[in-house]
């Protein structure tokens, strides 16, 4: 395993971070002792970013992280989130005193009494972005004087409000999922120089595109457009034609970035463990990546967006 500075906080975490909204049954059932069995192999194997959400079955998965890491909770850097705790905008509260209120809970879910890393979950759901650099983040550097988590941090979909908050206050760290891979890259325009300069920890989740490049190919409730999902679907055939998993080689693009610190990747399996650790090792044939390349030309780029309109890369209209 390789390990890598995250940006300024000190800490260094494995290039494989732990994805753990699969715990939450959020790409199907998941059983819970081989939740465990995942989570304590991955760290025997050297992972030792874990990343969970309230939102992630709805606390399921805090739950079941939390008491697969006990005994082991020191081996670990551990990341949750706050924010969003249900699918709809409606259910999304950043305010000082439910973000407050809101790693407690998760501590106590966690069974741990700090978090090395606490994240605004899926910032494109407020109501005014403003609101996480004025009350949000300072809020949460609060709760890391107190002791409760060691760096700050800010995640979602769209880029231009990623950047545009921590523009305006500083964080430690940015995550950006299904923003950087083989379907879409348009994280490194918009962010990766921006980090970059400023120091910031760069987190990439997402490798598979939300499991569309797996041979099981992507859930039913996948958003993105039937294009992009039948380009997809060519990039895993081209994939079975040259007799490698799609898998690795998602995961090695993604694992070859020079400045992210860890991908993160969604596990509740040891056999997702093994495979995933696999693409350390996995070297992607030139011309198969060619033909890939030539493959996702026609929609390379091509997001769905989530979230208020107004917070989306197309619509956004404030200076960052």
């Amino acid at each position: 395993m390789d390990y890598r500075p995250l940006g300024k906080t000190g800490m260094q975490v494995s290039v494989i971070g732990f994805g753990a909204s699969p715990l939450g049954n959020e790409f199907g059932e998941a059983d819970f002792d081989e939740c465990v069995r995942a989570v304590q192999l991955a760290i025997d194997s050297g992972i030792t970013l874990f990343d969970v959400s309230p939102y992630y079955g709805r606390t399921l998965a805090e739950e079941r992280l939390g008491r697969a890491l006990q005994g082991r909770r020191d081996k670990v850097i551990l990341a949750t989130k706050c924010g969003r705790y249900g699918k709809t905008i409606e259910e999304c509260d950043y305010s000082a005193a439910r973000v407050t209120a809101s790693i407690d809970e998760s501590l106590q879910r966690l069974r741990t009494d700090y978090v090395d890393l606490f994240q605004v979950h899926d910032v494109e759901m407020v109501d005014d972005p403003d609101r996480i650099v004025n009350e949000t983040i300072p809020a949460l550097r609060k709760l890391q004087d107190a002791g409760k988590c060691r760096a700050v941090g800010i995640t979602g979909l769209p880029l231009k409000i990623l950047r545009y908050i921590a523009s305006r206050v500083p964080v430690d760290t940015l995550l950006s999922f299904c923003r950087y891979n083989l379907m879409v890259d348009d994280m490194n325009r918009e962010l990766t120089p921006f980090c970059i300069d400023q120091q910031i920890g760069l987190i990439n989740a997402s490798p598979l595109h939300m499991r569309m490049l797996t041979r099981e190919g992507p859930p039913d409730w996948h958003p993105a457009p039937a294009e992009v999902k039948e380009a997809g679907r060519r990039v895993v055939e081209l994939c079975r034609q040259a007799n490698v998993d799609p898998a690795d080689v998602s995961l090695r693009f993604c694992l070859d970035h020079p400045y992210v610190s860890s991908t993160l990747v969604g596990m509740s399996t040891s056999e997702h463990v093994k495979n995933n650790l696999r693409a350390l090792r996995f070297k992607t044939p030139p011309a198969l990546r060619q033909k890939i390349e030539q493959a996702v030309a026609p929609v390379k780029n091509v997001m769905w967006t989530q979230g208020r309109p107004e917070n989306s890369d197309a619509n956004w209209t404030r200076n960052s």
